[in-house]
């Protein structure tokens, strides 16, 4: 049986009009938050060096990711589902992972014990100690997500047998959550997310097939947060934290996710996961300082110290 795949009808939205949803819902909250006075400060972080920055422009990226899926809806499949199985995956993902991230930003480690909890060993240690970190619970809720996630979009694709579907399942789970904590441990630096979320949705456009309609959506959704938050993420005026890095990352996923491509799929799934295994013992930050191209790239529009 021939897999079915999406197409766009009627008054589906392109990516332009994906993109700027996107944008303008980021840019819209962040401001809005920031207009919020005492109310904001609850958000308010010290960042490594040593600034006052507020975590309003990631609940505004949040906010702009889960937009973009919504928007994608307007893509039709093959099969007759009203709204594309990619928006709706889309949506959940983001919505999962930016409110798991939203609760641990605000917890900010006081359930982790008299020990922090750094990285997932940090997270299981402190579970054997019998503390239920926000860290611990958001691995389970960005995970559920993105097992509910991969299911849609494997079912989408209406695979000839069960092994088959579940193994897409699976791919698409992975993708989701290992990019979804990808770009959070990436989340270190200004604008570090945000250009590895372009570099890694860019590509995607210039797939022009139909059957990549929903996957270039997404995509464009995902430039246009990051083009929304980048001035001010930038500028060291906010941060994604784990509410916008979560939830960036899971659109930046599910787009990888919703690509008819089986290689792809693995691929994105291989290098999301191994590169969140490689942050158990491998520091980003010292790999790319001493890197002449990456360096280059991460220091690209930042905050003179």
């Amino acid at each position: 049986m021939t897999p079915t795949v999406p197409t766009t009808s009627g008054p589906a939205p392109g990516p332009v009009a994906t993109a700027a949803a996107s944008l303008l819902t980021t840019a819209a909250v962040a401001a809005a938050l920031g207009r919020a006075g005492a109310g904001s400060r609850r958000l308010e972080r010290t960042n490594f060096h040593g600034r006052t920055v507020s975590l309003r422009g990631g609940v505004g990226v949040a906010a702009g990711a889960t937009a973009a899926g919504a928007c994608a809806g307007g893509f039709r499949y093959h099969a007759g589902e009203p709204v594309g199985a990619a928006a709706i995956a889309a949506v959940t993902a983001v919505t999962a992972a930016g409110t798991a991230g939203l609760v641990d930003d605000l917890d900010a480690g006081a359930h982790d014990g008299a020990v922090p909890a750094k990285g997932l060993k940090g997270h299981l240690a402190a579970l054997r100690r019998g503390h239920v970190t926000t860290g611990a619970l958001k691995v389970a809720v960005i995970g559920g997500g993105a097992l509910v996630a991969g299911g849609l979009l494997a079912h989408a694709r209406r695979h000839d047998g069960a092994a088959r579907a579940v193994a897409d399942a699976a791919t698409g789970a992975v993708v989701i959550a290992s990019w979804a904590n990808l770009h959070n441990l990436l989340d270190l630096r200004p604008g570090r997310a945000l250009k590895a979320a372009v570099l890694a949705s860019a590509p995607l456009l210039a797939d022009r097939r139909p059957e990549s309609a929903a996957s270039r959506a997404l995509a464009a959704g995902a430039l246009g947060a990051a083009a929304a938050a980048l001035p001010e993420d930038l500028g060291e005026t906010t941060m994604l934290g784990d509410t916008g890095a979560n939830a960036l990352g899971a659109l930046v996923g599910a787009a990888l996710a919703a690509h008819p491509s089986r290689p792809l799929r693995a691929a994105a799934g291989i290098t999301g996961t191994g590169l969140v295994l490689a942050s158990e013992r491998i520091s980003f930050t010292r790999v790319i300082e001493n890197h002449p191209l990456l360096s280059a790239v991460d220091r690209l529009g930042r905050r003179a110290p």
